[in-house]
């Protein structure tokens, strides 16, 4: 045969044989050609009913032979589905014999001759089909067909090895090909080389795959495409056959599984073993069973790992299945990171063998053995899903219910084996961190967390790749294990061990294909190992590329971002760089020069640097313990800058003598983290710094309470993580300098805990030497106790605020948390105490200590008093504690082990005189050994049973009455129990041994009694129930807190009616400050603000016998209080913020208290279902507002505002009956936003009832119009908020917060003793207050939304709803205390149709009006309940009915009011059918009607109905006299968003501009509107007047969205001209301060100065194009001082964050720029919405000019047009989105998109807040003199008098 050299390295079949030409190739029948989409390239279709009639054929001659002597064939193809497909080949062997070779899907079985072999073909399915699934678990494999899901598929068969393993004959060459029906092919070819066709070229160049070697990439031209980010094996199939044909240095990937991690043996199935049958298999057989097993489920290992399985049990029929616990996203809730093992049936007796085991760690982990019987492990590099055997019972198996029973929740804890490993998501909404074994990941908003679950020791390393898709982490131990997972998922990918201990360090390269790490090997020498990950993510194979072993100190090593193959490495004295180049794994060091006997800390370089960029660019950044910081040139490694950071001198001479570059003490910095904008150093004095990129200086330090350990900057540079070896993680807000505390955790072993039930608190002692108490709820911790003894337990009262806790010294101290004060201290005990306990009533407290003494004291008094000490009768040793004593829960026996360790002994609970002694030695007369005592426990709801732990590993029962025996488990774990409860019923045992959590069946009856739950990393110390039986604490490394998922006994469930439900009067007995909710705290006052202290508070013990009652108040304000609605300032006692200094420069390490933690309650509502809002005006939806009311700030002290609210300008037409007149008393009010506004017609002159926070949706007034009610919903999701406002005192009476959605409507009883409060569609319930007290009477929810609701005016037990289901009627019925509420709904008449009831109101004494949506009105009788007639009142929908005598009001959506005569209503006797007017002979006339300017949404009349006050949608309210036939306006306001509002020079008007296109002009004194010009379809941006000073030329300009200008005269309200100088929308616009030009401003960034005169355009100027301008302002001022010519300047302000400042004289024609300020800012995310860019002329000095806007920080600036430079900044906590510098007193109005008005003494920094606003503010302005304010947010237009700071 000629040279084979031309078919190195593949030959393409089709191509060499020009397939297309059918010249060397044949087709026969059905052949053709298409595209396929998938492959994207042209694929031939062979189709037929009988295979061998449709084929291709090659060559075409059957004499000749392709002579192909490539030893692997590669055939491209997809069977078609439901069809059947052969291929031939026919091989010549050496000898010259040709062998047939056939494989296809219609054979049964494996057939061979001499000179023939077929295989059954089995046809593989799509990823997770039915048929994937089927043919997994078929042991038989599936021949056949092919399924309708069948892929593409690459087919590689060993020529070779299959002619000598089946014929024993040697492979020559390929002789010819036969594709017959029914197939797609794309290509086919032979090669001497095994390809993968999962690795590209890159990764296969990466992976040291060439030919050379026999390996390599399927080529370009042969290879399925795969879209970016996607897996080939996700999407294709490849079987290679014979698999084990040839040995290569890796494993490939087989048909059935084509991920990589099937070739570990366990990966799809559990272990499964039949029942054992003889059958001799030929070996013909054999192989066929070899093949089919091959392409469905092979069980190939990973090189170099073999599966070792030992004592499997035998089980006749095994069923499998599969649970993925870790599989959820960061949205989805965490479950149970467990698996469930059930085992065979355990004999009867009560023997356990963990047969339901919940793990952390899979069986294939290798890491550990489950159950007392299994040594099951499995070593493989791909992570398989927990499986689990179950029983062979033909009848099911019970067990333990619900399984899992526990969910882990919550873990209080940071560190373990490291303090440095924390990392950001790339998002910046979570960090993560480890938690001795477990590794947590918290969202930074909500606290809420999830746990990466696995590892069996403690974390000591982790990593995150580029965009933190992938982690890997690292445990501490020999053999290090290190994991990686799929952080969205949870779920890991990969586990594989190193040679290697003490793994101190890992790192992802950027794009996630390899990993670094370091630690130690068995020389203790460091290790240096890099890891292949490419195909992790696709569950590939994790490779080492290369290892190297080094005597150099590591310290840290980093994988640099821009080069996968090189690291960088820090470490006592040395710096060095690493490459990875052909599989070896090589460093340089960095000449350190005189710096070579440093530590070195920390390696980073310089962020926000493209990928792209030059290596000579690269500055590598190096920390030391010295303070010494270097930048290192990465290319030619050599130092390129050296700085030292040292502490602040002082100032004696000898000192500054003594301190240079090299010496004095330094700063030892930690960690160094460098970003575009900053570097963040953490060092070892505690503090975390921020610098700029030269250090030249700290711009912004935070203390801790520790060394800070690592710091991280975000990726969007906004926020900086540090954590301390104190166990402190929290972040740096960078913008509003404010620090996050995310965790605490103590520094060493927990070793007791206490819960207290009542305010969900959780106290625990520790190793570390403190006691601290933390929130059960948010996680944080709210106090910490030191003492110089050490504590050892503790317990909680259980219904006071105290706690006691014992010591080693044995001391006990008891402490009242509620006033921080230490209650009492006794020195009984001689020895560590060893348990504490209070009696279930409180009454008693107990102690025992480790020397055998049991002390009594009287909980009841507050010294807790000594009532008796008895000596040696518990137990000595130190072993039992910290809950060496159990209470029984009627409190009348006290159990303890003593006096010997043999002996249980129950005394009496009051007097501790002993009565039983139990000898649990006794008890196993077989037992080799005396069995002691370790723990015991009283059952709760079974007081006659206690339990009781044993060192042989047992659980007795034992009868409290008698001391015999009841029961006994054995073999409880696998090391002695450590603690053991019972929960409150008695259904449940919890019991802890070792690492792990037990929870059992409490009565031992099932056939599984217990699960199991792993997850400490040291032994448990205690585990208990929580007081509300919903959770489970467990403590010893960490705080583990579980959800307990039992369920209850018998399920709650409604008996009441729905419509009917009743409630008595609250119990007085409970005092309102106990209340937990969402208004009051426990000491009962309001809160106004959160603390902030620098840490939580400290108790120094040692020295408390007269604790400073004011140093320690903060002691008693909760870290995780709810949001409080804000209060009226007349009754709450603020605190003032100018008796405190406030600084924004120093930022300490604060107590976060999260905005977004809501209480229990308001998880429970926001997880109902959400209901469908209702299709009718007349139902209150509340403006929908992106704001959010920053609940931190603190309003000034009532008379030390310094500006005070004067006027309200305006009506919310957007609310529902929001308007209340009392014309007898002379009472009107109305709501705008959220202040409720009481006029006084008369003279005009406003009250403000100013306590709510968002918009308020109606009001109501008693009939003594004494007092009003308003409603406005709640802020941050919690309930609405009601508010009882006293009407001549103008005080908030109560408060009320009932409804969790909006208040729909409130109406007063005609008597004023009861109240009612109806919620809205997403809360329809109706609420009956008493209005002695305004407690609950009682309350009734529908299933439908109630639009309005209205008392009988002459019943007072009557009243009336009515909704989208009806009407209802209701009646009150009074005993006594009790109030009972019964409601009958009666439906809609028919023959008005579908409709909706809207409105209602009582006419006379028994008729009621209802109206509907298609404006009908229907009259009820109310003592039939029935609808009697009904007449079609208006074409729309009817939302306001009034009746007033004989004639009644109807109000509507089509904006007509209406007034009708209805004496004719109630004449004569109700009909027994619906009737209209028209069919009963009645007269109902409509006597006058009126169209208004929008829908009626509120109305008063007078008695008589001649007069009245109507409020509609275009925030106007109206004055109607019917009997004059006129309306008025008494109240205006705009509908829409009021973009600007401006006063005029002289201050006698102002003038306001919105989006509905009005220009609106208003009287100061009277707040009256003047004028409107309204301009059709275009809405007014921007308004401004002329700063002439006679009232006949004053004028208003206005800029408009068409890019026009308009000009009005006030004297002639006209326009007087039109100019059209912008194509864009008008964004500014301002008169000259001369008045000659007007300069406007478009969108589009241009200035245009025009004349008001003529209107033309003077000039453009472009310096601004492109970016939008927000700002222009011109002001007199000589510029000569400035080197120009100009009587005035002028500024711009665009939203690039530039500002021009220009030197005018208009009527010369000068226009010079005069300054150019650009101001910096961090980079941003496209698609955010930034702050506006802001500036002003400073009114004292207009050489200063004042700028705000988005940059690093949040402040306001001070230029100076002299001095070219800031001169002053004023920080600020919001970003301002409007600012208005007055020219008096120096005052500075700030608005923010918060809700607050801030103002601002820009001289001393003193400032005060103001929320008086219902969203964000957008434009705020001072008048010119600077004695009044405006300020608007949204349409609400608020004026303000000045009295300055």
């Amino acid at each position: 045969m000629a040279s084979k050299g031309w078919q190195h390295p593949y030959v393409n079949i089709f191509k060499h044989v020009r397939v297309e030409d059918w010249r060397k190739s044949t087709k026969e029948g059905d052949v053709s050609s298409y595209t396929d989409k998938k492959l994207k390239s042209p694929v031939y279709r062979i189709r037929g009913p009988v295979p061998a009639n449709s084929y291709i054929l090659v060559p075409k001659n059957i004499n000749q032979s392709l002579g192909l002597t490539g030893r692997f064939f590669y055939l491209l193809f997809r069977p078609t589905p439901g069809k059947y497909f052969v291929v031939h080949l026919d091989v010549a062997a050496e000898e010259g014999q040709v062998i047939r070779i056939s494989f296809s899907n219609m054979f049964k079985e494996f057939k061979s001759t001499a000179t023939w072999l077929q295989f059954p073909f089995l046809c593989g399915a799509a990823k997770d089909s039915v048929y994937e699934s089927t043919s997994k678990s078929a042991r038989h494999g599936l021949v056949g067909p092919a399924p309708t899901s069948v892929r593409w598929t690459c087919l590689m068969l060993d020529l070779q090895h299959t002619l000598s393993v089946y014929l024993k004959r040697c492979y020559s060459h390929l002789k010819s090909v036969k594709l017959c029906a029914n197939m797609a092919v794309k290509n086919m070819f032979t090669t001497d080389l095994l390809l993968d066709p999962g690795v590209s070229f890159s990764e296969a160049k990466l992976m040291g795959l060439a030919s050379s070697l026999g390996t390599g990439p399927m080529p370009r031209e042969m290879s399925f495409p795969v879209p970016k980010g996607g897996s080939w094996h996700d999407l294709y199939d490849y079987i290679r056959f014979p698999s084990e044909g040839t040995k290569l240095p890796f494993d490939s990937i087989q048909k059935g599984s084509p991920q990589p991690e099937t070739r570990c043996a366990s990966n799809q199935r559990s272990p499964v073993r039949e029942r054992p049958r003889c059958i001799d298999l030929s070996k013909a057989v054999q192989d066929r069973v070899s093949l089919i097993q091959q392409i469905t489920t092979p069980k190939l290992l990973p090189r170099n790992h073999t599966p070792v399985v030992a004592n499997v049990p035998e089980l006749d029929v095994v069923s499998t299945y599969q649970r993925d616990w870790l599989g959820h996203t960061d949205d989805q809730q965490q479950e149970s990171p467990c698996s469930s093992s059930h085992q065979l049936p355990s004999r009867q007796s009560c023997d356990t063998d963990d047969g339901g085991v919940h793990v952390y760690v899979h069986p294939d982990d290798g890491l550990s053995n489950h159950g007392e019987e299994s040594e099951e492990e499995f070593v493989c590099t791909p992570v398989p899903r927990p499986v689990s055997l179950q029983s062979s019972n033909k009848t099911k198996p019970q067990k333990l219910l619900p399984d899992p029973i526990l969910r882990l929740s919550r873990i209080i804890g940071f560190g373990g084996a490291t303090t440095k490993c924390v990392l950001w998501t790339k998002s910046g909404d979570a960090v993560v961190y480890p938690c001795h074994a477990i590794i947590v990941s918290m969202k930074i908003s909500s606290n809420q967390q999830r746990f990466f679950i696995g590892h069996t020791d403690k974390v000591s390393a982790l990593a995150f790749n580029g965009n933190t898709t992938l982690l890997a982490s690292a445990q501490t131990g020999n053999n290090s294990v290190v994991r990686v997972w799929n952080y969205h998922k949870g779920n890991c990918l990969a586990m594989f061990r190193i040679h290697a201990h003490s793994l101190s360090c890992l790192s992802f390269s950027h794009g996630g294909g390899i990993l670094c790490g370091v630690g130690k090997d068995s020389h203790n020498k460091t290790m240096v190992v890099v890891w292949n990950t490419l195909n992790v993510s696709k569950r590939g194979e994790v490779t080492v590329l290369a290892k190297a072993h080094t005597d150099v100190d590591i310290h840290t090593m980093k994988v640099t971002f821009f080069d996968d193959t090189r690291m960088v490495s820090c470490g006592r004295d040395n710096i060095r760089l690493w490459r990875v180049r052909n599989g070896m794994l090589r460093s340089c060091p960095v000449n350190l020069g005189e710096y070579h006997s440093m530590d070195f800390t920390d390696v980073a370089f310089e962020e926000g640097s493209s990928s792209d960029q030059h290596l000579d660019d690269r500055t590598l950044f190096v920390s030391s313990r010295s303070g010494h910081i270097f930048e290192i040139d990465y290319s030619r490694v050599v130092i390129r800058n050296v700085r030292r950071l040292l502490p602040a001198q002082q100032q004696h001479a000898e000192h500054r003598e003594k301190w240079t570059f090299n010496t004095g003490p330094g700063i030892a910095i930690n960690s160094i983290s460098v970003s575009s904008s900053f570097c963040a150093t953490g060092s070892e004095d505690g503090f975390l710094r921020l610098w700029p990129h030269d250090f030249s200086a700290v711009f912004l330090e935070a203390e801790h309470e520790g060394p800070v350990s690592v710091v991280s900057a975000s990726f969007d540079s906004l926020q900086v993580l540090a954590a301390t070896s104190t166990g402190n993680l929290g972040f740096l807000d960078v913008s509003s300098r404010g620090y996050n505390t995310l965790m605490r955790s103590h520094t060493d072993t927990v070793l007791g805990f206490s819960v207290d039930g009542v305010h969900r608190h959780l106290t625990t002692a520790s190793s570390d030497g403190t006691v601290r108490i933390w929130n059960m709820d948010s996680l944080h911790q709210l106090y910490d106790f030191v003492s110089e003894d050490s504590p050892c337990s503790v317990a909680f009262h259980p219904s006071e605020q105290t706690f006691c806790c014992g010591f080693t010294s044995g001391i006990v101290r008891v402490f009242d948390i509620s006033s921080a004060k230490l209650l009492a201290e006794h020195q009984q005990h001689r020895g560590e105490v060893v348990g504490l306990a209070f009696s279930a009533d409180g009454e008693f407290m107990y102690s025992a200590d480790s020397q055998g003494s049991l002390a009594l004291y009287n909980s009841s008094e507050e010294d807790h008093n000594v009532i008796k000490v008895a000596c040696n009768v518990v137990a000595r040793g130190t072993e039992r504690a910290p809950d060496a004593l159990s209470v029984s829960s009627d409190s009348r026996c006290l159990a303890f082990v003593g006096p010997s360790e043999y002996i249980v002994t129950i005394a009496d609970a009051r007097s501790l005189d002993e009565v039983l002694h139990v000898d649990v030695s006794i008890l196993d007369v077989e037992s080799p050994r005396l069995d002691s005592a370790l723990k015991v426990c009283f059952s709760p709801a079974s007081i006659e049973h206690l339990l009781v732990a044993t060192s042989a590993n047992k659980i007795l029962w034992v009868s409290t009455k008698t001391g015999r025996l009841l029961r006994e488990v054995s073999k409880v774990h696998k090391h002695q129990c450590s603690s053991l409860a019972v929960s409150e019923d008695s259904r449940f045992l919890l019991t802890a041994g070792h690492n792990a959590v037990k929870v059992w069946d409490y009565n031992m009856q099932l056939d599984t009694n217990s699960q199991m739950f792993i997850g400490h990393s040291q032994p448990i110390r205690q585990v208990s129930f929580t007081p509300d039986q919903l959770g489970v604490v467990s403590v010893g490394d960490a705080i583990f807190l579980w959800d307990f998922l039992a369920n209850p006994v018998d399920s709650l469930t409604d008996s009441c009616s729905p419509l009917r439900v009743s409630y008595s009067s609250a119990p007085k007995t409970v005092p309102p400050d106990t209340e937990v909710n969402g208004v009051r705290l426990s000491n009962g006052m309001p809160r106004q603000a959160a603390p902030l202290p620098s840490s939580p508070p400290r108790l120094d013990i040692s020295t408390t016998d007269q604790v400073d009652q004011g140093a320690l108040g903060s002691l008693s304000i909760c870290d995780d209080s709810p949001a409080i609605p804000n209060i009226p300032a007349e009754a709450t006692n603020r605190v003032s913020s100018s008796d405190s200094a406030v600084s924004f420069l120093k930022v300490t390490d604060l107590v976060h208290m999260s905005p977004l933690n809501t209480n229990g309650m308001d998880t429970v509502h926001l997880k109902q279902k959400k209901r469908v809002r209702p299709d009718c005006y007349r139902h209150f939806i509340p403006r929908f507002k992106t704001s959010c009311l920053d609940q931190a700030v603190v309003a000034p002290q009532p008379q030390e505002e310094g500006i005070k609210l004067k006027a309200v300008i305006g009506y919310n037409g957007n609310g529902r009956g929001n308007m209340v007149w009392s014309p007898d008393q002379g009472l009107f009010a109305y709501s705008c936003g959220c202040v409720v506004v009481v006029e006084y017609l008369d003279t005009g002159r406003q009250r403000h009832f100013q306590g709510h926070s968002e918009e308020i949706s109606c009001l109501a007034v008693t009939n003594d119009a004494q007092t009003v009610a308003s409603a406005a919903g709640g802020s941050n999701d919690s309930k609405s908020l009601i508010c009882i406002w006293d009407v001549q005192k103008g005080i908030c009476r109560n408060t009320i917060s009932h409804h969790w959605g909006a208040v729909q409507c409130l109406a007063f009883s005609r008597d004023d003793r009861f109240f009612l409060s109806v919620g809205d569609f997403s809360d329809p319930e109706v609420a009956l207050w008493s209005t002695k007290n305004f407690q609950l009477l009682s309350s009734v929810s529908v299933s439908g939304p109630i639009h309005d609701a209205a008392f009988s005016p002459s019943a007072h037990s009557q009243m009336a709803c009515v909704g989208s289901q009806g009407a209802y009627f209701c009646l009150i019925h009074s005993q006594g205390l009790n109030v009972e509420l019964q409601v009958q709904r009666m439906k809609t008449p028919a023959e008005v149709g579908d409709v909706e009831l809207t409105a209602l109101c009582y006419h006379m004494d028994s008729l009621l009006f209802t109206g509907t949506n298609r404006g009908h009105v229907c009259v009820w009788d109310v003592n039939t309940q029935r609808c009697f007639m009904t007449w079609e009142a208006d074409e729309g929908e009817i939302g306001v009915l009034l009746s007033r005598g004989n004639r009644l009001l109807t109000g509507s959506n089509t904006r007509w009011l209406r007034q009708w005569e209805v004496e004719a209503v109630q004449e004569g006797t109700p009909q027994e059918k619906v009737s209209n007017v028209e069919d009963s002979g009645k007269t109902v006339a409509l006597e006058q009607e009126v169209m208004l300017d929008g829908t009626i949404v509120s109305a008063a009349f007078d008695t008589t109905m001649d007069m009245g006050i109507v409020g509609t949608t275009a925030g106007t309210l109206w004055y109607i006299s019917w009997a004059e036939n006129s309306n008025i306006r008494l109240v205006s306001g705009h509908k829409t968003k009021v973009n600007d509002v401006v006063f005029s020079f002289d201050e006698s008007h102002f003038a306001t501009c919105s989006e509905d296109g009005s220009v609106r002009v208003w009287s100061t004194s009277s707040y009256e509107l003047v004028v409107q010009f309204q301009v059709l379809n275009q809405a007014c941006g921007c308004v401004c007047w002329s700063p002439s000073s006679s009232k006949d030329s004053t004028c208003v300009a206005a800029g408009y969205s068409d890019g026009t200008l308009r000009i009005f005269r006030l004297a002639s309200t006209e326009m007087e001209l039109r100019l059209h100088p912008h194509q864009v929308a008008v964004t500014a616009i301002q008169y000259s301060a001369n008045g000659h030009v007007i300069l406007s401003s478009g969108r589009n960034g241009l200035v245009a100065v025009s004349s008001p005169v003529n209107g033309a355009t003077i000039r453009v100027i472009r310096d601004h194009k492109g970016a939008m301008i927000t700002t222009i302002q011109c002001v007199n001022e000589q510029c000569k001082n400035f080197g120009l010519e100009g009587n005035e300047m002028w500024l711009a302000a665009s939203v690039d964050r530039r500002v021009s400042v220009w030197a005018a004289d208009w009527l010369r024609d000068k226009c010079d720029l005069l300054d150019w300020l650009t101001f910096p800012a961090p980079t941003y995310f496209a698609g955010d919405s930034l702050p506006p860019s802001l500036a002003a002329f400073c009114p004292a000095d207009y050489s200063l000019v004042v700028y705000t806007g988005y940059g690093v920080e949040k402040e306001l600036c001070y230029y100076s047009l002299t001095k070219k430079q800031i001169i002053k900044k004023i920080a600020l906590p919001h970003w301002p989105t409007c600012i208005s510098l007055s020219s008096k007193s120096e005052l500075v109005a700030v608005g923010s998109n918060e809700r607050v008005l801030k103002l601002i003494q820009s001289t001393s920094g003193r400032f005060q807040d103001f929320l008086q606003h219902s969203d964000s503010l957008q434009t705020c302005h001072f008048s010119p003199s600077g004695t009044l304010l405006f300020s608007v947010a949204y349409n609400e237009i608020l004026l303000w008098e000045v009295k300055g700071l």
